[in-house]
């Protein structure tokens, strides 16, 4: 497997980050769910993809830069096929050294009430519960997490 950083509309993040979007608004029954503003090419920092040896890409995930040493992870995702293999553990791992190479000292995420997985995932990676934040501080359906870098 390799992790690779990419440009925001590289061909293969925007296919993931598409199928992300269609599996979030199945899961809270609505096309936008975004309680924040929507990540773009404007505000993302790094973005990886990660790619299987045969070159197919099954998982990506981003940073926005909040300030202050704080990030934000983004757009966190993982083909169903591939989950539970350790490819968004190892994507999440490399936008964490991203952030730590930049001199950040802190990830913050946002995830939903309908993403159990999300919340096992990063609760088993170090993230502890905080208080919602930003856009997302009137969202019933938020669920926040952050980890000291």
């Amino acid at each position: 497997m390799k992790i690779e950083q990419v440009a925001w509309d590289n061909r293969d993040a925007v296919a993931l980050r598409g199928r992300q979007r269609v599996e979030i608004a199945e899961r809270y029954g609505t096309p936008d769910s975004e309680p924040g503003v929507p990540p773009s090419e404007a505000d993302i920092a790094v973005f990886f993809v990660a790619h299987e040896d045969d070159g197919s890409a099954v998982g990506c995930g981003g940073l926005r830069a909040l300030g202050a040493g704080v990030g934000e992870i983004k757009r966190m995702y993982v083909a169903p096929a591939s989950r539970g293999t350790g490819v968004a553990a190892r994507v999440l791992v490399a936008l964490e050294d991203w952030a730590r190479d930049q001199g950040w000292s802190r990830l913050r995420l946002e995830t939903g009430d309908a993403q159990p997985d999300a919340v096992r995932f990063y609760t088993r990676s170090g993230y502890g519960p905080i208080p919602r934040f930003g856009h997302y501080a009137d969202s019933d359906n938020s669920l926040c997490f952050v980890r000291p870098l």
